[in-house]
């Protein structure tokens, strides 16, 4: 019995040994990590990052070699530390501060410890700095930039931070990552996959070769080339256009959504961000408190839309049928409404208007008698509100769209529920909410957003998701940068909104004045109030100039949304922006000359400085 009992302990505790060591090894055990592994030295070797080429294939970022002093705290031995110092041009705080980061880091991983060294600092260090333990040289791409022009779109290049280091294996400290624009969007078809080589170390940390014959060693992959859908002809005239004015610029074309222009004013050189003088130059950059060129405007800057709103005020009271094409109002020099006869101006000329007549004389008298039948129609405000709102995001305002750039503001759209909130103890209704007719009120839009709107009034009631690229090596674009988005507006009620936006050009209307020779141009003029804090106080501004347009008027190949900030009415430098846009794109060569040399030579700085006491800050981009 004794020894049926041993036996029993002997088999328990065996099995019980065996049951812990499968599960140490199969389930908790931890693989192998030679990335982990003190005795091994890793030597990352950086692809070249893909090549940005514009639409028509010219190239606009290459690659520029640059090398970094690296750094192994734990291997690095006692030196001369000011010797050192005088080798890489820096102080000896500066020393002091690069080897405390590095060791919070990882004492034993290597880190950079002087990023960006020029080709001349590399020759002259390359053999020098064999003396010195724990440091060498890694060799590496920076961006170059091929162009002076649109940095808001390629973005830049610049040091990973721990969070995304946390975040994603991939990274290490001093890796290179994409900031804002392309770079970021498309970091991870631009970026490559680093190569590694392993080198076995003994016991003094002295090198003994390549780990297991080199085995384990792999060599880079270079990053994808991309092909944007950005026209570069048409960037750099954009950006011609918009010196000394405050603003954006976005084109599209209707057919593809494709964005042609997304200019942001005013810019900087995408070079001043490349290199050992990155640092000071951004902070340069972002502390221009005025211009704030760091500010994607075409993507960022939420404003009322104005008057271009009125041709969706149209569509959806065609779409509700409240009114048709010869529905006829009034106007007395503006509208007037609610029970204290409150008045809303209008500077149409006054008389009796029609749709077609009431979109290119831009009557607001005729949008809010459109826009208060379109709520009326319903017995419940807060429904009929939710009705209109539906037709109005259903060209993509109110919604970050879904394009491919890294950015953005959804602006404000309201719907019943917002109006609930905001009017909670009163009946509110259609007049309360009349400034929605005119494009002011609770409406915030971008330009990207009315660019999206004007392509999809253009393409007769849809539009697809605006995007930046065309063509990424060896793969496919993403699916829905071909799909149709659509509207719930029926395709018969764009005819006569576009007519009207034709008219605002063609017949007299508020742009024709801008008439472009051989071009069929469709457009709204728009003006927008501006106001902002002084010292506390609610003042306001000169006037927000908008304008957008497509052309041609049948198979269009552009449509645009140009807004200048503090730039007066619409048609004055919005207008002719935009004008000269489509000539530039749709010609290749400009014929309006005097127009062009008016808005070449007119500078809007005076509007942007004269709100700040004292001296602006001002930088010269």
């Amino acid at each position: 019995m004794r020894k049926l009992l041993l036996f029993s302990i002997v088999i328990l505790v065996g099995i019980l040994f065996i049951t812990r060591l499968f599960y140490l090894q199969v389930y908790s055990g931890e693989t192998y990590n030679i990335y982990e592994d003190n005795a091994i030295r890793k030597v990352f070797h950086y692809p070249k990052r893909g090549y940005v080429y514009d639409r028509n294939q010219q190239l606009l970022v290459a690659n520029q070699p640059s090398y970094d002093v690296m750094i192994i705290p734990r291997e690095v031995e006692p030196l001369d530390t000011l010797e050192f110092c005088s080798l890489l041009k820096i102080e000896k705080e500066d020393f002091i501060k690069s080897f405390k980061r590095a060791n919070r880091y990882s004492p034993r991983l290597p880190s950079v410890f002087l990023a960006h060294l020029s080709k001349e600092d590399y020759a002259y260090l390359s053999e020098k700095m064999r003396k010195y333990e724990g440091f060498y040289i890694q060799k590496r791409s920076l961006r170059d930039y091929q162009t002076s022009i649109g940095a808001n779109v390629l973005g830049f290049i610049a040091e990973v931070n721990q969070k995304t280091i946390a975040k994603d294996q991939y990274y290490r400290m001093g890796d290179l990552i994409g900031k804002q624009g392309i770079e970021l969007s498309y970091e991870k078809d631009l970026r490559g996959v680093k190569g590694v080589k392993f080198i076995q170390k003994d016991r003094f940390n002295r090198n003994l070769g390549p780990f297991k014959n080199g085995d384990f060693d792999t060599i880079p992959t270079a990053g994808k080339d991309i092909t944007i859908t950005i026209d570069a002809n048409l960037q750099e005239y954009g950006e011609l256009l918009m010196q000394n004015k405050i603003g954006g610029i976005v084109a599209i074309e209707p057919s593809t959504g494709e964005i042609l222009s997304l200019v942001s004013a005013p810019s900087y050189n995408p070079n001043l961000l490349v290199g050992r003088q990155r640092s000071a130059n951004y902070t340069k950059l972002h502390n221009d408190s005025i211009h704030l060129p760091l500010i994607d405007k075409g993507l960022l800057r939420m404003h009322e839309p104005g008057s271009p709103f009125k041709s969706l005020i149209a569509l959806a009271a065609l779409q509700e049928g409240v009114i048709d094409i010869n529905t006829t109002i009034t106007c007395h020099h503006g509208y007037t409404y609610g029970r204290n006869n409150r008045k809303m101006g209008c500077h149409c000329g006054g008389g009796k208007r029609k749709l077609i007549l009431g979109i290119s004389k831009s009557c607001n008298a005729y949008f809010a008698n459109a826009y208060r039948k379109t709520i009326d129609k319903y017995d419940d405000a807060s429904h009929a509100m939710d009705v209109w709102s539906n037709h109005i995001k259903s060209f993509g305002l109110g919604d970050y769209l879904g394009y491919d750039l890294s950015i953005g503001k959804t602006g404000n759209i309201p719907n019943g529920q917002y109006y609930n909130k905001w009017y909670p103890d009163f009946k509110w209704g259609s007049t309360t909410t009349i400034s929605n007719a005119i494009g002011q009120g609770e409406i915030l839009v971008t330009p990207i957003q009315l660019a999206n709107m004007t392509a999809a009034i253009a393409n007769r009631g849809y539009y697809y998701t605006p995007h930046i690229i065309k063509n990424i090596e060896g793969q496919e674009i993403d699916l829905k940068y071909k799909t149709r988005n659509q509207t719930t507006i029926d395709k018969q009620h764009f005819e006569p909104v576009i007519q009207g936006l034709f008219d605002v050009y063609d017949n007299g209307g508020t742009a024709y004045f801008l008439k472009v020779p051989e071009i069929e141009i469709c457009g709204k003029t728009g003006t927008a109030e501006n106001f902002t804090l002084i010292d506390g106080v609610r003042t306001q501004l000169t006037d927000h100039s908008i304008f957008v347009a497509f052309a041609p008027k049948d198979n269009p190949k552009i449509a645009i949304a140009v807004f200048v900030e503090n730039g007066y009415y619409g048609a004055r430098w919005a207008g002719r922006i935009a004008s000269l846009m489509i000539e530039k794109y749709i010609k290749g060569e400009i014929t309006l000359k005097q127009m062009e040399k008016l808005v070449l030579e007119k500078s809007l700085e005076e509007e942007y400085i004269k709100p700040y006491r004292g001296k602006p800050f001002k930088i010269n981009y």
